[in-house]
């Protein structure tokens, strides 16, 4: 279990760092328009992207 979380976490880790990696302009712009969302609008994302997330494991569990 211990190997597998730590897995999932390395391969989150990755898949976080491809953006600022090929596109750091790209990246940087996102952040420069995220930081101009409300407090409610940022914790839609969140918790859409919670969601999703748990969707997808469950279908692929």
């Amino acid at each position: 279990m211990t190997s597998t979380l730590l897995m999932a976490f390395a391969l989150m880790l990755v898949l976080e760092g491809l953006m600022p990696f090929i596109a750091p302009a790209a990246w940087r712009e996102t952040f420069r328009r995220l930081i101009q969302f409300s407090d409610g609008q940022i914790r839609f994302i969140g918790l859409t992207s919670m969601l999703v997330g748990l969707i997808l494991f469950t279908l692929f569990s």
